[in-house]
């Protein structure tokens, strides 16, 4: 299939073109150069001015993994509330909070989205999260598979093991489970709490193993970097939703020692213990800390106000949160001697002041950090909020006069505690595409997502101007997958199959000799049985995994 699209406003940061009008040429979904696109083309698409940028990217969206079939059978009402028949050849399911794999497809490709990543795959679960990402139609997928709270790998820093080791170990783990990059979840601290810790801040030591968050940090941070992984540790820190928890979130940013680290949810520790309430915003600290060290980039996990479901693999705090549950209802396990997983329904409320300050801090983050490429939109999906908010915080963003309407109407002791009225800035046009396209795609080295140069994916979407940008964002004209086009006028027009984005950094299985007798001694699935291959998708051909960037091995740091 060979295509133009002419008469479009370019917005891509990769290639500092900034409403630039140029043709953009796609051949088998690729863009190409003018110079090597010849004869006449199958399809000419006149966009009348339209915005064009490429295809979204959400870094950090919970859609797969089993969490979500937990969180509809502890919300079935939810559940049963949102359900949508099948038509017209398209699946049914259930929208937000609870949403099926497929009414993620739709409604990411609805909205110009064309990859999204969960973050949480639980080693054991990796074949299910693949699985249910195989049933997410369109998008591109991928997923960050979970360390750093597992037994092996607190015995490996107990017992001092060599680098190599631990290398070795982490390059198995995200070759067999299939993984982009590797989250940490309140590093060791999960696996504390089935000690009977209730808290563990950076460097108090886990009772059992005697090892510190901050080693857990520094240990995985460094693997990551020694194995040529792009995308730096994602890191879920210490203290989530606690008061007082931006001292340890400046601390963390510091304990990287100048590596890559990435920051994800931060709105969730950016908490100060001032005011009446002790609980304050800490946003004006974080912002200047990332602001500083170049190393760090962050998500924010913006909270926006209604029903949802938390799901997390913070079983410690989702445990010390489940008096907030609303409904009251919770559940949180242990999966395996790998890690847990909490989930606590919570309904966000602007009337309350916790909440309100949630909201506005999140926002206070977003508008003080200076380069839109190392901050990212995320809702951390469904926990602050549905995904299905984007188009709506990209206005809270780019419209001042918006923002303020709604800062009015929350808590007024909130809107005291707050400096966001008077922040003047509004996100312009590139700067969205740099926070939501180009930013995303270089920290996860995806080299041929973000960007609309020659050799990216025809991953396109085309908005039409519009004053208010909810409505912008919300239901774009155009949206091309691979140069197919599966979205008109925020409509899904067809099923098409995205990839499976993975690294597979070199590892050596010598190294590893005690991995398979902990593998007997302590799981239910051999080491043998762990990996998840192409034989475990029923032969279906349109699945692929495709290789991301992975730099060269080096184990001398």
């Amino acid at each position: 299939m060979r295509m133009i699209l002419e008469n479009g406003r370019l917005y891509d940061p990769m290639h500092n073109k900034s409403d630039v009008q140029e043709t953009l040429y796609v051949e088998d979904g690729v863009m190409v150069g003018k110079e090597s696109f010849s004869g006449k083309p199958d399809k000419v698409y006149d966009l009348k001015g339209g915005i064009v940028m490429a295809g979204a990217i959400d870094i950090h969206t919970h859609i797969a993994g089993g969490k979500n079939n937990v969180a509809r059978l502890l919300m079935p009402e939810l559940h049963e509330a949102t359900l949508f028949a099948p038509e017209n050849g398209f699946r049914g399911g259930s929208s937000e909070p609870t949403m099926t794999s497929f009414s993620s497809g739709y409604r990411y490709a609805s909205m110009g989205f064309t990859a999204a990543f969960e973050p949480a795959m639980m080693p054991v679960n990796a074949r299910q999260t693949h699985l249910e990402l195989a049933d997410t139609p369109i998008i591109d997928k991928g997923a960050y598979v979970m360390m750093g709270n597992e037994d092996y790998f607190m015995d490996l820093l107990a017992s001092k093991a060599e680098k190599k080791e631990i290398n070795d170990y982490v390059a198995w783990m995200l070759d067999v489970t299939k993984a982009l990059a590797v989250k940490v979840v309140n590093p060791g601290a999960v696996n504390a709490f089935k000690f009977n810790q209730r808290r563990l801040d950076l460097d108090e030591k886990n009772t059992h193993y005697q090892v510190t968050p901050r080693e857990v940090i520094l240990s995985l941070s460094r693997a990551l970097l020694d194995l040529g992984v792009v995308h730096p540790l994602h890191v879920h820190g210490c203290n989530l939703g606690a008061a007082g928890s931006v001292q340890t979130t400046l601390d963390t940013i510091e304990a990287a020692e100048g590596m890559p680290l990435h920051i994800t949810h931060i709105q969730f520790y950016a908490y100060g213990k001032e005011g009446d309430k002790k609980f304050s915003s800490g946003a004006v600290a974080i912002a200047e800390a990332v602001n500083k060290h170049k190393n760090i980039s962050i998500d924010i996990g913006q909270v926006m106000f209604g029903q949802t479901m938390t799901e997390s693999g913070d079983t410690m705090q989702q445990y010390n949160g489940r008096m907030h549950a609303n409904p009251n209802k919770w559940v949180c396990m242990d999966i395996e001697c790998q890690g847990g997983c909490g989930l606590v329904p919570v309904k966000y409320d602007d009337d309350n002041y916790y909440n309100s300050l949630q909201w506005a801090i999140g926002l206070e983050l977003f508008l003080l950090v200076d380069d839109p490429s190392r901050v990212f939109l995320t809702t951390d999906h469904p926990n602050a909020a549905p995904f299905t908010s984007y188009p709506r915080i990209i206005r809270l963003l780019m419209d001042r006069a918006y923002r303020n309407s709604v800062f009015d109407q929350i808590h007024p002791e909130a809107q005291r505690m707050s400096g966001l009225r008077s922040i003047q800035r509004e996100y312009t046009l590139e700067e969205i595409a740099a926070m939501t396209r180009s930013g995303p795609a270089k920290i996860l080295g995806l080299t041929n997502h973000g960007h609309l140069g020659a050799g990216a994916l025809a991953d396109i979407a085309v908005y039409q101007e519009h004053d208010n940008k909810e409505t912008m964002f919300d239901k774009p004209d155009y949206v091309f997958k691979d140069g197919v086009l599966v979205a008109r006028n925020g409509k899904v027009l067809c099923h098409h199959q995205g990839c499976h984005e993975v690294v597979r950094p070199s590892y050596d299985m010598a190294s590893l000799k005690r991995l398979e007798a902990w593998y007997d001694s302590y799981h239910s699935i051999s080491l043998q049985n762990t990996a998840v291959d192409l034989e475990n998708f029923g032969g279906q051909e349109d699945i692929r995994f495709r290789e991301a960037l992975c730099g060269e091995r080096v184990d001398g740091r």
